[in-house]
């Protein structure tokens, strides 16, 4: 059984609570994990004799159950995995964004295009603060995970050519640097 709750007290994982031990496994935790996550969100149990018994009688139906949910996820996983997203936020002329691109609006561009995520699945370490193309991972299982591409771009036309490998800010024309678009660049013949 996993997980342990208090200082003696164990816990049994039911399963995807923590990402290093196995369903089942006895491994001891701090009290406050324990409680108010582990057991409030049905995780783990707490490692009593009646709760390894308990545990034990329902071990093939949780591990079905598991096994199921991981298979659903692959499918899901092989749909997403290397699919690419376009957002269009407002940015300066540095690429710097006015805002942010945050798991809320990655999670809305993929229920945009039809796929089923939760704001859960997309981990993302901080917010996206600049133009440009990054990788973002989506833990659709425990055990299952895909990396989607992002392109934040100030509009569609520029996420194409981000696309295509063009980095989009040193990108002017002779013109927009004669009009100064370019704080001393000088004319290009």
């Amino acid at each position: 059984m996993k997980g342990h709750v208090g200082d003696g007290a164990r816990s049994a994982d039911l399963g995807g609570a923590m990402t290093t031990t196995q369903m089942g496994d006895v491994v001891r935790v701090r009290d406050g994990f324990g409680r108010n996550f582990l057991l409030a969100r049905g995780k783990a149990l707490r490692a009593t004799e009646g709760n390894k018994k308990r545990f034990e009688s329902q071990r093939v139906e949780l591990e079905a159950r598991n096994l199921k949910h991981r298979e659903e996820a692959e499918k899901v996983g092989k749909k997403l995995d290397g699919q690419s997203f376009v957002v269009i936020r407002q940015a300066g002329e540095s690429g710097q964004l006015y805002g942010s691109v945050a798991v809320r609006d990655l999670v809305e561009a993929l229920v945009a295009d039809g796929h089923k995520v939760s704001k859960a699945q997309v981990v993302l370490d901080r917010p996206i603060k600049a133009i440009g193309l990054y990788e973002v991972k989506v833990a659709l299982h425990p055990e299952v995970s895909v990396i989607v591409k992002v392109n934040v771009a100030r509009s569609p036309e520029e996420a194409e050519l981000q696309s295509q490998g063009v980095h989009v800010i040193d990108v002017r024309t002779p013109g927009e640097v004669a009009k100064g678009a370019i704080p001393g660049a000088t004319n290009i013949p």
